[in-house]
C-alpha cells in the first residue's frame, strides 16, 4: 500500500515537472492569443523559434498588432529582421503610424531604416508633426565692421526617402550657420540686417540647405539678432598700435645709429688729437736738432717764442672778450 502510494506520488511529480517544462518551452498561451486574434501560427513554428533562440513573443505580439491594423507582413521577414539586430515592434508601430497618416512606407524600407540606426517611428511622427531645431548663437560681421549675433529656429520634416544615408541635424545646423554668416557678411551695413531679418531667411532657404540630408526644411525663422562688438574699430585701433610700435622701433634704430656715429666721430677726434700731440712732441726735437746743426739761430728762436706767446694772448683775449693788448698799442699809450 505504501509502495503504490509512493509510486503514484512520484508519477504525479514527474507529470507536473513535465507539464511545467512543456508550458515553459512551448508558449501555449501565446499560441492561444494568436489564434484568438486571427493569426494562424502553429505550435511547431513557436517551438522552432525556441530552437532558433528567438523569443516568440517578440514576433507574435507585433504580428498580432499588424494583423489587427490590416497590415500584411511576413513572419519569416520579421524573424530575419530580429536576428539582424532590428527592433520588430518599432518597425510595426512605424508601419501602423505611416498607414494612419497615408504615408507610403513598405516593410523593406522600414526595416532598412531601422537597421541603419534611425528611429523609424520617430521619423514617421516627424513627418506628421514637424520638428523645430534651434541653432546656437551665430556671430557674423557686416562690411561696416559691426558684429551681429543671430539665433535661428529651423522647422524641418523628416524625408523618409533619404533617411538611409542622409545627414542628420548637425549638418542642418552647420549649413544654417554658414548661411547666416554669408548673409550678414555680404550686407553693406549691419543696419540692413537689423531692419530686414527676413533677408537671412530668404537667402538661407534659397541655397537648398536640405540637400543630402534626412530632412526637408520648411521654414527658417530668425529668433533673435543682437549687436555685438565693433570689430572694424578694434582692428583700426590694433593697426594704429602696430604702426606706432613700428615707428617707435624705427626711431630707436635711428637714435642708435646717431649714437654710433657720434661715438665714431669722438673716436676720430681723439685720434686726431693724439696725432697732433705726437706731432707737437716732435717740434722740440726738431728745434734742438736745428740749433745743434746751426740751421736755427738764438734770435730766431726768441722771435718764434714771442709770436707763439702773442698768439696765445690774442686767443685768450678773444675768449674773454677783452680788447687785445699788443706791443704797438702799449707804445702809443705811453
Amino acid at each position: 500500500m505504501n509502495a503504490s502510494l509512493i509510486g503514484t506520488m512520484i508519477l504525479i511529480i514527474v507529470i507536473i515537472i513535465f507539464l511545467i517544462f512543456f508550458f515553459n518551452f512551448v508558449p501555449v498561451g501565446l499560441w492561444i492569443s494568436a489564434m484568438a486574434s486571427g493569426v494562424h501560427v502553429s505550435i511547431g513554428t513557436l517551438v522552432g523559434m525556441r530552437f532558433r533562440r528567438i523569443n516568440p513573443s517578440r514576433i507574435v505580439l507585433p504580428l498580432i498588432k499588424a494583423t489587427k491594423a490590416g497590415l500584411k507582413v511576413n513572419m519569416n521577414e520579421m524573424e530575419a529582421h530580429l536576428l539582424a539586430g532590428g527592433n520588430v515592434d518599432r518597425v510595426i508601430n512605424a508601419l501602423i503610424a505611416a498607414q494612419s497618416a497615408n504615408i507610403p512606407l513598405s516593410f523593406d524600407d522600414c526595416r532598412a531604416i531601422d537597421l541603419a540606426g534611425r528611429d523609424v517611428l520617430q521619423a514617421v511622427q516627424m513627418s506628421v508633426n514637424p520638428k523645430v531645431i534651434e541653432t546656437p548663437v551665430v556671430a557674423a560681421i557686416a562690411k561696416d565692421g559691426i558684429e551681429l549675433r543671430a539665433k535661428a529656429r529651423v522647422t524641418v520634416r523628416a524625408n523618409i526617402e533619404r533617411l538611409v544615408g542622409g545627414a542628420g541635424e548637425e549638418t542642418i545646423i552647420a549649413r544654417v550657420g554658414e548661411g547666416i554668416v554669408t548673409t550678414v557678411g555680404s550686407a553693406s551695413t549691419h543696419k540692413e540686417v537689423l531692419e530686414n531679418p527676413d533677408l537671412i531667411s530668404r537667402t538661407v532657404l534659397s541655397k537648398g540647405l536640405d540637400a543630402g540630408t534626412a530632412f526637408e526644411i520648411l521654414s527658417i525663422d530668425i529668433a533673435d539678432v543682437d549687436v555685438g562688438r565693433n570689430v572694424g574699430a578694434q582692428l583700426q585701433m590694433d593697426q594704429a598700435e602696430a604702426d606706432r610700435r613700428i615707428a617707435q622701433a624705427k626711431a630707436e634704430e635711428r637714435r642708435a645709429m646717431a649714437v654710433a656715429r657720434e661715438q665714431e666721430m669722438k673716436a676720430s677726434v681723439q685720434e686726431m688729437r693724439a696725432k697732433v700731440v705726437e706731432a707737437e712732441a716732435e717740434v722740440p726735437k726738431a728745434m734742438a736738432k736745428a740749433l745743434t746743426e746751426g740751421k736755427l739761430g738764438v734770435m730766431d728762436y726768441y722771435q718764434m717764442q714771442n709770436v707763439i706767446s702773442d698768439t696765445r694772448m690774442r686767443d685768450s683775449i678773444a675768449e674773454t672778450g677783452t680788447p687785445a693788448q699788443t706791443p704797438e698799442t702799449d707804445n702809443k699809450g705811453k
